[in-house]
């Protein structure tokens, strides 16, 4: 048998979803509102060299990595390959996005004005993961669209040939280059390397290791990775570039220099969570 919700019970659903379509307009409005602080741009000569120098790195790799990376990978041990199959699929974005992305739900439903000063610690975290979030998601939808318009066969398709291409196939097995997991390893290891800068040792492992995965199951040729990195790793900064420049977790310092500003411990956000509920209990 079940009891009628009272009137005051539906009130109160209808304010808390509207105080959460009101908080996801805030959010969206932050993040687009007027730069605080213009951040410092390497001049023109600084990113053509940059540039010309990826490019430089991304073909070289193609004429002297590629074919070799194939034929060598063809004499490795068959556990090799298997342990690196079983650990490629931490490279996948969603590992990522899935749960900060739920995360910040929990954290847009648990923010109400009942909060008080709590809100302040669990919207400094929220700017955070939303920049992580979008730090990894950025390059990667880049990545996803360019790299099936490019319509790079992938090894194992190919075989030999490291020069097949049928562009605008737009099929997963002509979408080789760049590697989308490579791009999600290095955009992780800038967003999550920005924030906590102790975690950066296990992030170059984590980045490194995803990009290898992705050449020794034949997923993906060297010079795929290489131009993965390079997305991943500047795409991540621009993003950190646009939330320094609007002072969401970032700050641009005196010397131009983009530096994560300080945020609340892990302990302070779950007694912010927690908190209310113990009181209300008490």
């Amino acid at each position: 048998m079940t009891m009628a919700s009272s009137p005051s019970d539906g009130l109160e659903r209808v304010s808390r979803l509207l105080w959460i379509k009101l908080n996801a307009r805030a959010t969206i409005a932050t993040l687009f509102r007027t730069p605080c602080r213009q951040v410092p741009w390497p001049t023109q000569w600084a990113m053509g060299r940059f540039a010309v120098g990826a490019i430089a790195m991304v073909v070289a790799s193609m004429f002297v990595l590629d074919g070799w990376a194939i034929a060598y990978i063809r004499r490795c041990p068959a556990s090799l390959i298997e342990a690196f199959n079983r650990f490629t699929d931490l490279g996948k974005s969603g590992y990522w996005l899935w749960p900060i992305g739920l995360v910040l739900a929990g954290l847009a439903i648990f923010n109400c004005r009942k909060l008080g000063f709590s809100r302040l610690i669990l919207a400094a975290w929220s700017v955070r993961l939303g920049f992580v979030f979008t730090a990894i998601a950025a390059p990667g939808l880049f990545v996803a669209i360019v790299k099936r318009l490019i319509g790079r066969a992938r090894p194992l398709v190919a075989g030999d040939d490291v020069w097949f291409y049928a562009p605008f196939g737009w099929k997963v097995d002509y979408a080789s280059f760049p590697s989308g997991h490579a791009t999600t390893g290095f955009a992780t290891l800038v967003a999550i390397g920005a924030i906590f800068p102790q975690a950066r040792g296990l992030l170059w492992i984590y980045a490194v290791m995803v990009a290898l995965s992705r050449v020794v199951v034949t997923a993906h040729h060297p010079s795929d990775v290489v131009a993965g990195a390079v997305v991943g790793t500047v795409g991540a900064l621009l993003v950190r570039h646009w939330f320094a420049a609007r002072r969401l977790g970032f700050r641009v310092g005196a010397d131009g220099v983009v530096r994560s500003m300080p945020g609340p411990s892990l302990r302070r956000i779950f007694k912010a969570i927690t908190g209310p509920q113990q009181t209300a209990r008490s």
